[in-house]
């Protein structure tokens, strides 16, 4: 062999060895991408195990706390833990209390789940309930329309839609959309409305919220033309209708039928009218307009004389307030959102037509929301009296910042390009305004009319309103914030852990709060007027649904807060969902070996090294 053969032929050799090697590198390296998704899906299996389990013994555990209300339907201590095991999202993490408190409310809302039989069809409906039994302020179901709209935001997240389906029918086109509340003392019915009408919700847009957790084409068209009808109840009956007015074309709503019996901003102008409200001064107003025993007070005196200004010694005071005008304006995007699905599935140019008449009534209502109710001064969204109102001072703005002035970042209200509107959430941090050591009032804390003691909405907390806020905070940090900070992430934090702790140590959920020095919840025990698990699943956790065949997760937790949480057993559009992040998923390797996973039907679909990056998911 001569010495140039011996050359090329120890050329090729060498060639063929590095081609060896590299597809051994490669074969290398995709043996340790099995091996280490073994891992991840191996911790899934335990991970899931044990939200299980745990379940179990906390359920228990609940089933045994003594002086609870029963329950008011089928589900019950006898099968309980069956039915919430097969339908509620799974969630652990490494705060006990904030797994305890999640599965607590599971098993709170299950006591509430009611099958009731419509006496004239004949028709049986899933309703859920607030209160236990049926009070005297209740319907004939049981069921009332006020924390409607949160029920259906935290039962979206049931792997079963059969229930918020027949719910929702139920208020859309069922027996409480046909009859009118039953009349009592305290919730009176002087403007004649059906009972799903009763007090203010935003019934459309959380129905829409649920279809994009459970899309469901023929029930929503079957639907659709039924939640047009339940949005033109509130249109025909609850706009301010004085042309040239501040107010004209607002919705508007006595505290009472907002779900906030008494507030400092109906209490202001009360004080400044004349007429049948000069009853109501700085120094007896407290005697006539604080808590119900305050009205039981007035009823029972000669003061009230002009009933047309009364209801029950109840002031008929509408206020063009800043929680109706954004709960409309998310109905009004809703039905303008599904009749723009509707439309890309019939191609009917009725459904497009619909879309765009929504659409741009949306559009004038959030102009003239954010040009009336803004107060550029107070840097919040305040309150006005109704222009039509038959007595009180009329188009009077209360120069009060109340949590309802948070309430139009909850449905995305404020133009995305916008920052004008930012310094509003200056006081949710300030001790002036809503940040107290137990919780977050209602009312800002340097108004000389804040008062936590009192049964009403001028500074005690209410888990209500909680479930308001926090949403609209977190829209704000992931929608309109060039950049959210450690500080933001723990604000956030720091008032759910606070909420988290208000369920005591015998967990339990209550009607208010003390936001000073709260131990514990006050009033019914049990409550459902407001959501926790949506709290966890989309807000800080930050799985944001879609009617699209995918989904977001973009967590708000602060790295420094947990070590791992494990969210699964989601159904979401037909597939089964589960995510788990760890702060350290191999503790004998040096560096951050934290991660994010997530899985579609049992396969890893998503690994990311970062907690709070924004993921998008598409499904197959």
């Amino acid at each position: 062999m001569n010495e140039m053969n011996f050359i090329i032929r120890l050329f090729g050799l060498c060639l063929l060895l590095n081609v060896l090697s590299c597809g051994q590198k490669k074969y290398d390296k995709k043996g340790d991408r099995d091996k280490e998704d073994a891992k991840f899906n191996q911790e899934l299996v335990l991970l899931k195990n044990k939200a299980r389990k745990i379940l179990s013994e906390d359920v228990r555990e609940f089933n045994d706390y003594k002086g609870r209300p029963e329950s008011d339907g089928v589900y019950n201590k006898d099968n309980n833990e069956v039915f919430l095991q097969e339908n509620i999202p799974y969630f652990i993490s490494s705060n006990e209390d904030f797994t305890e408190v999640f599965n607590y409310r599971w098993w709170m809302m299950s006591k509430h789940f009611r099958s009731w039989k419509d006496p004239e069809e004949n028709k049986d409906y899933w309703v859920i309930t607030e209160f236990y039994g049926w009070p005297a302020h209740g319907s004939l179901s049981g069921a009332i329309p006020c924390p409607s709209a949160h029920q259906f935001y935290d039962l979206r997240w049931l792997r079963d839609p059969k229930y918020l389906r027949s719910y929702a029918e139920f208020y859309m086109k069922g027996f409480a959309s046909k009859h009118n509340q039953r009349e009592n003392r305290a919730f009176h019915s002087h403007i004649s409305r059906p009972e799903s009408h009763h007090f203010s919700s935003w019934l459309v847009d959380a129905t829409e919220s649920f279809l994009k957790i459970h899309p469901n084409t023929e029930w929503r068209n079957d639907i659709l033309p039924y939640m047009e009808q339940h949005q033109k109840v509130w249109d025909d009956k609850f706009v301010v209708n004085k042309s040239g007015s501040k107010t004209d074309g607002l919705y508007k709503v006595l505290d009472l039928y907002d779900g906030m019996e008494f507030t400092i901003s109906a209490t202001m102008p009360l004080i400044a009218s004349d007429g049948p409200y000069k009853i109501y001064t700085e120094e007896k107003w407290r005697d006539y307009y604080l808590g119900w025993e305050s009205i039981d007070r007035l009823r029972s005196s000669d003061l009230v004389k002009n009933q047309d200004a009364f209801a029950n010694a109840y002031p008929l005071m509408y206020l063009a307030r800043p929680s109706i005008n954004s709960y409309y304006y998310g109905n009004l995007k809703s039905l303008s959102n599904l009749y723009s699905l509707k439309f890309e599935e019939s191609d009917n140019n009725d459904d497009k037509v619909k879309s765009l008449k929504y659409k741009r009534r949306a559009e004038e209502l959030q102009k003239k929301t954010l040009s009336t109710l803004w107060n550029e001064e107070d840097q919040f969204f305040n309150s006005y009296t109704a222009a039509d109102n038959n007595h009180g001072v009329k188009d009077w703005e209360s120069r009060v910042r109340e949590s309802v002035g948070y309430t139009p970042w909850y449905f995305n209200m404020i133009p995305k390009t916008s920052k004008k509107y930012d310094a509003a959430w200056d006081m949710f941090a300030s001790t002036k305004g809503f940040y107290n050591d137990s919780g977050m009032t209602t009312a800002e804390q340097q108004s000389p009319y804040y008062d936590e003691q009192a049964y009403a909405w001028n500074g005690r907390g209410w888990p209500f309103q909680n479930s308001i806020v926090y949403k609209a905070y977190a829209n704000y940090l992931r929608n309109y914030k060039d950049e959210i900070t450690i500080s933001d992430k723990g604000l956030l934090y720091d008032y759910i852990q606070k909420l988290v702790n208000m369920h005591g140590e015998k967990r339990n959920i209550g009607e208010w709060y003390i936001p000073s020095n709260g131990k514990q919840f006050g009033g019914v025990k049990d409550y459902f007027h407001s959501t926790f698990p949506d709290i966890i699943i989309e807000d800080l956790l930050g799985f944001k649904s879609s009617h699209e065949n995918s989904f977001s997760l973009q967590p708000l937790l602060p790295e420094n807060k947990w070590d791992y949480f494990y969210l699964g057993n989601i159904r979401y559009h037909d597939h089964d969902i589960d995510i788990i992040w760890k702060k350290d998923w191999d503790v004998d390797k040096k560096g951050n070996q934290g991660a994010l996973c997530i899985w579609v039907d049992d396969m890893l679909k998503i690994k990311s090294k970062t907690l709070n990056d924004l993921v998008e998911i598409k499904l197959n």
